[in-house]
Parts: structure tokens; C-alpha cells; sequence
């Protein structure tokens, strides 16, 4: 290997620069066309029984396992690339934003399902949230704040009502907690699995809703085989609702508010 190779290799596996191309690539992601800042509204259709949702184009129900669409000629929307005039049945969407099945005028219109009440929701490239946006402010890595940690799953997952910030309370599934130490103190967070076996926690600390957004994401990999696992406040991430008030995040669940001050990771929207 040469001289030149030895040094890439090293920068490559500096962690602060691995920290800031995270950084950038988060940004970049929130500001695409169809990131988080694109959601412009978020429609129950229970709200309107009668199916016409003032913002949105064509007539939405709900039928069962399935949205039914309507639409004319007049409504300029398109399912899977092809213009829809007539009906068609819709099931809830899991690919990506840009990936959905339903658009009208680059607006993708996502069929969203939550503990068994349906939803359409716009994305709008166009939105002002997306022109208005400046970044997200964030400390810059510290390696203190990367602490080792041990998964300690439930005998059986739970579920707990939380408070979401749309005002309403939803179930949310956790199946463990991950117990780590700051400054000597051991602490604790209550965890879900996602698909690929990573963890996912919801957390507030004493600095919520005063130097930071008043909560936060925090995605550790998957445990190892012992159950160790690495926390790095420094990949604290903003929910999607601190860039778009239309998201449904959930609160923390009791016991998720910590009682010392992570300042680390994103801590809110940059302004101005």
C-alpha cells in the first residue's frame, strides 16, 4: 500500500470527518424534493366523511384495507405513472416519498395508515418550508459523547401510549432498554427494534425546548451478538416534525427524559 493509500485510509476513519459527512449527507436528505420538509399537510380521512379533501385533488375513502381513489380528468393525477380517470384502490404506501403510487402536478399524494385510521398526505417540492430552510444546526463531534452500551431486551415487547405531536395519544412499541453510563452515572433508554435489527429510541434531556428541539431520535446499530451496543449522541437526530408541523412524532415514553444535558447531534432548525 502506498504512502498516499496509508493517509487516505486514515482520514477516511477519522470519526469527525465521518461525523461531518453525516452531517452533510443528513442535510441533504432533508432538503431534497421529497424530504421531510415537503410535507405540507397530513389528512385524516375521517375529517371528511364526504371524501373531498379541500387541499388535495380526486374524491379519497376509506374502504376497509384499502383507500379507494377517485378521480377526473380535472384532478391531473397519476397512479404508478399512468393518468388516473376513474377509480382505483389504494393500499397504504412503504417505499420511499418519490416512490409512492399516487402524484398530481409533482405533488406525491401518500396513503398512510396509522392503528387502523387512514390518511393521504402532500408532499409539495414547492413547499415554503423547503425554500425557507438554512440547514440544522448541530454540535460538532465530540467523542465523549460515543459510550459504550448493553441491550437488555423484554421477555415480550410492550406497547405504551404516548402523547404524539399532533395532539393525540398512539400506541408505541418497545422491546427493550439500552443502559449506558455519562460522567459515571448509568442511564438508561427504552428502545424499539427496527426491520434490520437496528435500535431506535425516542429521548429529552434538560436541554429540550431550550437549547435544543424538545426531543429527539437516536438510531444505535444493532446490538452485537452479546448484547453490546454503541450510543453516540453525536447522530442525535431532529424528528421529522421539527421540520414539518404535519408529521404525527411520538413524545418520549416515560422514563426517556434524561436528567442531564446531551450536547451533542442536531439540535434544531437553523433559522433565518
Amino acid at each position: 500500500m502506498s504512502t498516499d493509500d496509508t493517509a487516505r485510509g486514515a482520514l477516511d476513519a477519522d470519526p469527525r470527518q465521518e461525523w461531518q459527512h453525516w452531517h452533510e449527507q443528513r442535510t441533504a436528505a432533508v432538503a431534497s424534493s421529497y424530504g421531510p420538509l415537503s410535507l405540507t399537510g397530513t389528512y385524516w380521512l375521517s375529517d371528511f366523511p364526504e371524501g373531498r379533501i379541500p387541499a388535495v385533488p380526486g374524491l379519497w375513502r376509506a374502504d376497509g384495507d384499502e383507500v379507494v381513489l377517485t378521480a377526473g380528468a380535472e384532478d391531473a393525477i397519476t397512479v404508478d405513472g399512468a393518468p388516473l380517470i376513474g377509480t382505483v384502490r389504494l393500499a397504504a404506501d412503504h417505499a420511499p416519498i418519490h416512490e409512492s403510487r399516487a402524484e398530481s402536478a409533482g405533488r406525491r399524494l401518500v396513503v398512510l395508515r396509522r392503528e387502523g385510521e387512514w390518511a393521504v398526505r402532500d408532499f409539495d417540492p414547492e413547499s415554503a418550508a423547503r425554500r425557507a430552510f438554512r440547514g440544522i444546526e448541530a454540535t460538532p463531534y465530540d467523542e465523549k459523547w460515543v459510550r459504550p452500551g448493553v441491550f437488555r431486551p423484554y421477555a415480550e415487547s410492550r406497547s405504551v401510549r404516548v402523547e404524539n405531536a399532533d395532539g393525540k395519544e398512539r400506541g408505541l412499541g418497545l422491546a427493550g432498554e439500552v443502559v449506558f453510563d455519562l460522567d459515571g452515572t448509568d442511564h438508561s433508554l427504552q428502545v424499539a427494534i427496527e426491520d434490520d435489527g437496528s435500535l431506535w429510541a425516542v429521548f429529552a434531556d434538560t436541554s429540550s425546548g431550550k437549547d435544543s428541539y424538545r426531543f429527539r431520535f437516536l438510531r444505535p446499530a444493532a446490538p452485537a451478538a452479546d448484547g453490546s451496543v454503541t450510543v453516540d449522541f453525536n447522530r442525535a437526530l431532529l424528528p421529522p416534525c421539527a421540520f414539518a408541523a404535519h408529521f404525527i412524532c411520538p413524545f418520549p415514553p416515560p422514563g426517556n427524559t434524561l436528567d442531564t444535558e446531551i450536547a451533542a447531534g442536531e439540535r434544531r432548525v437553523a433559522e433565518g
